[in-house]
């Protein structure tokens, strides 16, 4: 029988400070006897300039990454 996966708030929280903030890639949640036991992320930098050539500024970030940004910081004052 398979055990329900548990998401306690500590959990939770690396989770959504995982995903803030990234553009291009990915988290992936490693879930143990339904226990998390590992959170990987891996981001992708992309850039459109051929190598040689002077890449542009970085962009600014987008209303995505504030909101991600703004839910975490709203999870923090929630359980703090």
């Amino acid at each position: 029988m398979s055990t329900p996966v548990q998401l306690d708030d500590i959990w939770a929280e690396r989770i959504l400070g995982s995903i803030a903030g990234l553009e291009y890639g990915s988290v992936q949640i490693i879930v143990h006897d339904g226990k998390i036991v590992q959170i990987e992320r891996t981001e992708r930098k992309r850039f459109d300039t051929p190598a040689g050539k002077p890449a542009q500024p970085e962009r600014p970030r987008t209303n995505a990454q504030r909101d991600a940004d703004g839910q975490v910081a709203q999870w923090k004052k929630r359980k703090g």
